[in-house]
């Protein structure tokens, strides 16, 4: 469809496959899927759960909110149910959120879902950023416990000057796609890649650094790095600047491209499922995306 091979694509980005929506499937449907997975590790009952919340930046309807749709398929009919819209950091944003809820007794169980239909934004005409997308889900359950471990601290920030650097124009109150201009693209992702890579890697090494130093611990007491996975070059040059060996970093990159909201969360629990994570080892996330947005969180497993 565009100008490019797999040569290129795979040594400029580390991506080989990416998944994509079966035709009649949306966002809910694959959040749903993974909170009900969630719950059956969790072997907790979707009538416990509290609060549910949902990342995410393609939702099925601009109203009501996504965690709405999601609370009804799933039938978490006790809980609370709310949106957070941060791009590919909203996972690590709907992590520290629930991290506040619980440390206030507010809730107990709270699932946390990323979640993102990427393809159905994506220009397929734009070589820059078509490549890049994929489809998923990904949730967790976070409960109140008192063992020591979970989640030891997080880090959020945000630069909204950078707003246009990754956005999708059309479709919302600004400029409605009535009135764009058919088949423009402004409905799609756009993409300022290489200003977003350098801001991209300044910003997550900080947000990583932050969380280890609130936590007070150093790089070299983390057992596992699970980053954002957007691409290959990015994550290297963090991992360089916080000098931590390759071998402690988790990726799946090459299998699904670049999904988001459902990055981090997809990537966790194929790490927990290779029997990668043992229990007291410290985990690194961190994510950075559209707004522009940064998220860290350091878990204690």
């Amino acid at each position: 469809m565009v100008d490019t091979s797999d040569e290129w694509i795979v040594s400029r980005t580390g991506i080989k496959e990416r998944r994509v929506c079966e035709n009649g499937m949306v966002g809910s449907d694959m959040a749903v899927i993974a909170c009900q997975k969630a719950l059956d590790n969790a072997g907790v009952s979707v009538d416990d759960v509290d609060i549910l919340i949902t990342a995410t930046v393609t939702p099925d309807y601009r109203l009501p909110s996504q965690a709405c749709i999601v609370q009804n398929k799933l039938g978490a009919n006790n809980a609370a149910a709310l949106d957070v819209v941060a791009a590919c950091a909203g996972y690590i944003n709907g992590l520290s959120i629930a991290r506040s809820f619980i440390e206030s007794g507010m809730y107990k169980n709270i699932l946390v879902v990323g979640v993102e239909y990427l393809t159905s934004i994506t220009d397929y005409t734009d070589r820059g950023t078509c490549i890049l997308f994929g489809d998923g889900a990904g949730a967790t359950l976070i409960t109140a416990e008192t063992d020591g471990n979970g989640v030891v601290s997080t880090y959020l920030k945000s630069d909204g000057r950078l707003w246009s650097w990754l956005t999708v124009e059309a479709g919302a109150c600004a400029k409605p796609s009535e009135y764009g201009v058919k088949g423009d693209g402004s409905d799609k992702i756009y993409m300022n890649g290489s200003d977003i890579f350098k801001v991209a890697v300044r910003e997550m090494t900080k947000a990583s650094i932050k969380v280890l130093e609130d936590a007070g611990i150093t790089a070299d007491d983390v057992s596992l790095v699970v980053p954002h996975q957007a691409n290959i070059r990015i994550i290297d040059a963090i991992v360089k600047r916080l000098k931590i060996d390759k071998k402690k970093v988790f990726l799946n990159i090459e299998k699904y491209g670049n999904t988001s909201a459902a990055s981090v969360p997809l990537a966790l629990d194929e790490a927990n499922h290779e029997g990668l994570l043992h229990k007291g080892d410290y985990v690194l996330m961190v994510a950075f995306g559209g707004g522009l947005t940064t998220g860290a969180a350091l878990l204690r497993w």
